[in-house]
């Protein structure tokens, strides 16, 4: 079955080795990019081994901010009506700026608020068949509020830890909100010190095979195995669904986290209520 599929981070790392390998098999997909012209040319690349090189889609946004967030969701809206996988990949370790122009720490803008906010846009294109999968970290830890807000700098691994929890968080919270009424929403850790540039930049190591990330990713996106796996982490440093972080399962640590990244949208002039089909009144 063909399947259309929407990569965030597709031009490089992880995101990169995920395309090339999804490209052969036939799915329309979105890859997304922050720079256009390797947009462009990872489209063109890949477009050479495939039978209908128009399934590729070339898709631009700088996910540091959540204006471009907003406008990528209505573009893609406004072309497609439906998603059958939404892959929030895109992450980031390091920022040269540490805030970005909306007042954010870029770690937690790219890698917790945009794919929620993204998540939360789509989901009139993601009905209970389809699948969000979020790349989260066996680095987590937990998340200050202020700093979440851009109020607190941190540093590289604690902005990163802390905004792979905030990811974690969201993703089962939205998933119980659905209630079954929409996608499922899965958490996974791909695997530790794969061979990316982040983990080169971050740790000055070489990293395992991606690979190993990368067969997960699929697994998660496409395989039946996943299908009702909603709401629930997988580790794939054991190869198994696992407990999440403690704070996970802390409703009070919940409702906080969950709580900032709605004020931090309406901070931003975006409502999130009316893109939460769980809120509407019957």
């Amino acid at each position: 079955m063909t399947r259309t599929i929407l990569l965030t981070g597709a031009t490089s790392g992880l995101g990169l080795a995920t395309a090339e390998a999804l490209a052969p098999l036939g799915h329309r997909l979105l890859l997304h990019g922050r720079n256009p012209t390797r947009v462009q040319a990872l489209v063109a690349r890949l477009g050479q081994h495939r039978a209908d090189p128009g399934g590729l889609e070339p898709w631009v946004a700088d996910l540091s901010s959540m204006e471009e967030v907003h406008r990528l969701a209505d573009a893609i809206l406004a072309r497609h009506d439906r998603i059958d996988v939404l892959v929030n990949n895109a992450g980031i370790f390091k920022a040269d700026d540490p805030r970005t122009e909306e007042g954010l720490d870029p770690r937690f803008a790219v890698n917790a608020l945009a794919p929620y906010l993204l998540t939360l846009r789509l989901l009139p294109l993601l009905d209970r068949h389809s699948r969000v999968v979020n790349l989260s970290s066996a680095a987590q830890s937990s998340v200050d509020p202020a700093a979440l807000r851009g109020e607190v700098p941190l540093d590289h691994g604690a902005a990163y830890a802390q905004s792979k929890l905030a990811l974690t968080i969201w993703s089962q919270q939205i998933d119980r909100e659905l209630e079954g009424e929409g996608p499922a929403v899965i958490a996974v850790n791909p695997g530790s010190f794969l061979a990316t540039r982040m983990v080169r930049e971050a740790y000055g190591v070489g990293g395992n095979d991606p690979s190993i990330g990368v067969e997960i990713i699929l697994r998660a996106a496409l395989a039946d195995a996943f299908a009702d796996a909603g709401g629930r982490y997988y580790d794939n440093d054991h190869g198994r669904f696992a407990p999440p972080h403690p704070d996970a399962r802390d409703p009070e640590a919940v409702a906080e986290v969950m709580n900032t990244l709605d004020d931090i949208l309406r901070r931003l002039g975006i409502d999130p209520t009316p893109y939460k089909p769980w809120t509407a009144v019957s």
